[in-house]
């Protein structure tokens, strides 16, 4: 398999306190890989640092070409779609608002309806639910909502930030199947952030652990998941 995020000795920081140690990861195009830790590990600092939202030192590339020196909106221009926790959608527009704004930087404008049906067929309630304000629909629903627009970029790779946060368990197992659903038939490459230990590894094909700034782990997801030793320590399972 080609890689296509590579990250190699990434360093970052909070003001003067650094929260990630020389950090070097890889991710397979086509594939699910999952960054696991507890609270404070560095995941969510991970996922900024790759788009360029603070400070950092060392090498990432995506598809063998550097990021350094990129803004955060070139980085999505280049097919990077950056879904963060908390989900982030505009409260006060509608759905199919919120579904076009996230195409608002495509130049193949006559496609977009055309990518908002598609989004319509992966979340059905979305459709359900076009013309209402974003910040009326339950929590799960916003959370689709936040996927759909940052597939409506079309992505080559999507970064997603504890999606199953504060969501109830119908909901997440839903919405995961979803996800799963968008890399087999979408061919969007996956990094997803989750506390959800159990869930994410069942998604992903790839897994890494991080504790306090450093990679303490990696491999398949299944042979991690089946590390009792890694699930207590590390996972909390």
């Amino acid at each position: 398999m080609t890689a296509m995020l590579t990250i190699n000795d990434l360093r970052a920081y909070y003001g003067q306190v650094q929260a990630l140690h020389g950090l070097s990861l890889s991710l397979n195009e086509g594939s699910v890989t999952t960054l696991l830790g507890a609270n404070g590990a560095g995941k969510t600092t991970t996922l900024r640092a790759i788009c360029n939202m603070m400070r950092s030192t060392g090498n990432i590339a995506f598809e063998g070409k550097p990021l350094a020196g990129k803004t955060t909106e070139n980085i999505v221009r280049l097919g990077i779609a950056h879904v963060p926790q908390g989900r982030g959608t505009f409260t006060n527009m509608t759905v199919e608002e919120n579904l076009q704004l996230g195409a608002i930087s495509r130049s193949d404008k006559k496609n977009i309806q055309g990518d908002i049906a598609r989004m319509y067929a992966h979340f059905p309630v979305l459709e359900k639910r076009h013309t209402q304000q974003a910040g009326t629909l339950s929590g799960g629903e916003q959370q689709m909502l936040a996927v759909a627009r940052a597939l409506m970029l079309r992505p080559r790779l999507m970064l997603l930030d504890e999606p199953s946060f504060g969501l109830a368990p119908l909901v997440v197992r839903d919405l995961f199947g979803i996800l799963g659903k968008i890399n087999r038939e979408d061919k969007v490459t996956i990094l997803v952030v989750e506390q959800n230990a159990q869930l994410a590894l069942e998604l992903a094909q790839t897994a890494f652990v991080i504790e306090t700034g450093r990679i303490v782990m990696s491999g398949s997801a299944k042979d991690i998941a089946n590390n009792e030793d890694i699930r207590k320590s590390y996972l909390g399972y």
